[in-house]
Parts: structure tokens; sequence; C-alpha cells
């Protein structure tokens, strides 16, 4: 049964109609390179070798093959609200024992510390009630991983207000103060950040191929990250 949640429906749609979300299942050079880094800065901060994981919000299932691949975890289980990204996540699995399960309401369904670590990637922005979720994600697990657009990129706050998918699909950034207040009113401490991505997803081949030959130095530049970096990364503990 296909979910009639508001906040479900647009990820439902593109599930259903792309078999996967555009910017996992595109060839477009600016996409590929984006969703790259963001599995690298995930990988580079996350340690699940021998770990059991749980991904919050794993829609279509991209980034949990690659970090079953890549990370080696014991156990990794994805749930997502979109019944139609489950089922695309279970059909692109193949023989990995990957468990993917559809998310109802907003409590996770697992006992408090079932996980090592817990992994929240691009769902804040799309959440009702983002401490909500920081804070599900601190019960079930030792450990959170978390990646986020940055809400102190300029540009990133007009796309919210002007394009229209990032309208529909409820998005809206936060600041990395705003986000480690949540997990410190969660129990959590804040054990290491960063910030990286400087390809836009989506731009034309010719300026992601300039700015991914830029974002190593923005990347390392103090001051310059914080405001042209479009994702923020944290690792918290309890």
């Amino acid at each position: 049964m296909t979910d009639t949640r508001p906040g479900v429906d647009p990820f439902n749609t593109d599930a259903a109609a792309g078999d996967g979300y555009v910017y996992t299942t595109t060839s477009q050079l600016s996409s590929r390179l984006a969703v790259a880094r963001q599995q690298d800065l995930i990988l580079a901060m996350a340690h699940f070798k021998g770990k059991s994981v749980l991904d919050i919000g794993c829609g279509d299932g991209y980034y949990t093959l690659g970090y079953w691949d890549r990370g080696h975890p014991s156990r990794y289980v994805g749930v997502d609200p979109a019944s139609n990204a489950i089922k695309v996540a279970q059909g692109k699995k193949g023989d990995r024992p990957i468990e993917y399960r559809v998310l109802e309401g907003k409590r996770v369904p697992f006992d408090d510390a079932s996980f090592d670590i817990a992994v929240i990637q691009g769902v804040l922005h799309h959440a009702d009630d983002p401490q909500e979720t920081i804070r599900e994600a601190l019960r079930v697990a030792r450990e959170l991983v978390m990646l986020e657009p940055n809400g102190l990129n300029p540009g990133l706050k007009v796309i919210e207000k002007l394009s229209p998918y990032h309208r529909e699909h409820n998005e809206r950034s936060y600041s990395p103060r705003q986000l480690r207040t949540w997990v410190e009113n969660a129990g959590g401490h804040v054990a290491e950040e960063r910030f990286g991505l400087f390809v836009p997803m989506f731009s034309p081949a010719w300026l992601a191929t300039v700015m991914k030959a830029l974002e190593p130095a923005v990347e390392a530049t103090p001051g310059l990250r914080a405001i042209g970096c479009s994702v923020y990364v944290m690792r918290a503990t309890h």
C-alpha cells in the first residue's frame, strides 16, 4: 500500500517514477560527484567495520549499498517512511543481507541501544520534528553520524525559497549551531564535525568540473568552508 501522508507523498512519487530518486539515478556529472563526495564524507567520519548500523531515512537504498560494500558493517538496517523508496531499495540490494523496513510514525521500531551507530543523512531538512528524529537516533544507537545541508551557505537558502522542487519537498537547512543544540538537548556530545562538498547537484558539467577542482581548497580553508561548502557532517556520542 502506498503512503498518503503529505510529507511522504513527494518521495513516494519520486521513487516510483524513476525507480529511485533523481539525484541517485541520474548520469549527470554534477550529481554523481556530489553523491560520491557525500558518501566519502560519511565513511571518513563513521567507523562502520564490524558495527551494527541503523540508517534512518535510507531512501531508495543507494547510499546504503555503498556503506555496506565499503564500510563492512556486521549488520545494516534501513528505515524510511516512503514505502515506494523501500520497495526500490529491496529490489536493488541483491544478495546483501541488508534489512529494510517502512517507518511508521516518529518512533523507530527498535529498543534502546540496539545499534552501535545511527546514520541520519539528508533527512532533518525534510523532517517535521528534527529534534525528535535526533532523539530517536541517540536512543537506539550509541553513536550518531549526521550529514545535512549547510544552513550557513547563502546559496542554499536562496534555492530553498525559489526552487519548486525544494519547496515541494519541504526543504529547509539548519545552522550547525542549531544541529549541535538539538544533539545536546537529546543527551549527545559532539565528538567531531566538518564542512564538505563544493559541487552543486544539477549544475552544468563545465561548472561541476571547475568546482570539483576547487573543492579541496574550499574544504581546507577556515571561514570559506563554513559558507562555501554545501553540507555539514557531525559525529556525536552519548
